[in-house]
């Protein structure tokens, strides 16, 4: 289903409608916030000087660090007695990042994880089974709002605590589940140790997965272990949350909301704009924020973007699902390699299941790619040394590095209520 005629519009309506925002906004950030007024000012351009979509590469990109030295309040454009709602990351590098909302935000955000649920076939008659995180991440309160706004049943579990989730997902007749594809996973993996035809217990029709990046490979094992329609959600605290984007369904790329943000693709080391189908870092410029409008936000994220009209009738530009983050790439031996691509490998070989760790080391000059992965539970121990060759000839072919598979018993990996850790990188502490 669409939900706003805009999703449908021509490509001359939509950058229309984004000009005349990217105006507004440009126009706002350099009257009321110091560092945009610095930023443009060095750059000697001013909000009258774009003219163009294109003319947006002449303005400065913001960081995650510019956000955080601006701690807490810095960045908003808007008097504390307009901010009705403050969410913040985690700071466990440093301060947090915090991001706030106006009324019109909040309204914005609701209505664009309505067109999500809309896009997911979504209807009241569901019920969703919120396990994304509560309180200060944007997570679990962007699914909620967005349900509420449709007036369709949620149940606001968050995280953790995975037996009761499991049995009110069951008692409760949950028909969507909302959560990380790892937590999915892990819910799948307990509920089958209860019972093996666990399925039969359940609802679950369709499932909105995101927050970290996932292989093709443990999507459709989510998918296939619990019979359900996978949808996949991008968003980052720092643009407005869960809903930036979303995939329809017809194919694996996501939908961004170009009447709200106006993505671009650089690469993450020149920052060069990349043509649409080059794989870059996820740039966004929001377009109808008030407390918090982002000028050209590099995301971190590494995608690409293609602005072809999709199956589903949508014209709003698309992009790849995210293939890693910038901060997470290893480069072993000059080698590029995302973890995404380590799971996609383990995912399409039998006799091994999605629990896996990476861990690269140093020995002399050389750098070393260990990969540890549980087996499936009951595999003789005799089939082990043709699994383990196996799995290290795939990662050949597809990562072009030799690795050291160690193949370890099931439930030795310690699990992840949310985000997986898949990388230690013992490089950093030599």
């Amino acid at each position: 289903m669409i939900k706003d005629k805009i999703e449908t519009a021509t490509r001359r309506e939509i950058e229309k409608v984004q000009l005349k925002r990217l105006r507004d906004t440009l126009l706002r950030v350099y009257t009321l916030n110091p560092f945009y007024t610095k930023s443009f000012d060095k750059l000697k351009v001013r909000p009258e000087d774009i003219k163009s979509l294109k003319d947006v590469q002449k303005l400065p990109f913001t960081t995650k660090k510019d956000l955080r030295q601006s701690y807490p309040f810095g960045f908003f454009t808007v008097s504390m007695d307009n901010i009705i709602e403050i969410h913040s990351s985690s700071g466990t590098t440093g301060k947090p990042t915090v991001v706030g909302y106006t009324k019109s935000d909040i309204k914005i955000w609701r209505n664009l994880m309505a067109r999500v649920y809309f896009m997911a076939d979504i209807n009241h008659r569901d019920i969703i089974h919120n396990s994304y995180g509560y309180g200060l991440f944007t997570g679990g309160l962007g699914f909620h709002e967005g349900a509420k706004k449709i007036g369709v049943t949620v149940v606001p579990a968050s995280g953790g605590f995975t037996k009761r989730q499991l049995m009110l997902m069951k008692d409760f007749g949950a028909t969507v589940l909302a959560s990380t594809p790892s937590f999915a996973l892990h819910l799948a993996e307990i509920a089958k140790s209860q019972n093996p035809n666990f399925i039969d217990d359940y609802s679950l029709r369709v499932g909105i997965f995101g927050a970290e990046p996932t292989s093709q490979g443990l999507k459709d094992e989510v998918a296939k272990k619990w019979k359900l329609a996978y949808h996949e959600i991008y968003g980052l605290s720092e643009i407005i949350g869960p809903g930036v984007s979303c995939g329809c369904g017809f194919g694996n790329r996501l939908h961004i909301f170009e009447d709200h943000f106006l993505p671009e693709i650089i690469d993450p080391k020149t920052g060069k704009v990349l043509e649409d189908g080059e794989v870059g870092e996820l740039v966004i410029t929001t377009l109808t924020k008030q407390a918090l409008p982002l000028i050209r936000y590099k995301t971190g994220d590494i995608t690409s973007l293609r602005r072809e009209p999709c199956k589903c009738g949508r014209t709003m530009v698309s992009m790849e699902p995210v293939l890693g983050r910038v901060d997470d790439m290893l480069i072993v031996n000059g080698v590029n390699i995302y973890p995404s691509q380590v799971e996609h490998v383990i995912a399409i070989t039998k006799d091994v299941t999605l629990n896996y760790q990476i861990i690269v080391d140093k020995k002399g000059y050389l750098d070393k790619l260990k990969i540890l992965v549980e087996l499936e539970q009951d595999i003789p121990k005799d089939k082990i040394p043709k699994i383990k060759s196996r799995l290290e000839e795939e990662f050949l072919n597809n990562l072009y590095i030799n690795t050291d598979v160690r193949l370890l018993a099931p439930n030795t990996l310690e699990r992840s209520m949310g985000k997986a850790l898949r990388v230690i990188d013992k490089r950093e502490k030599i």
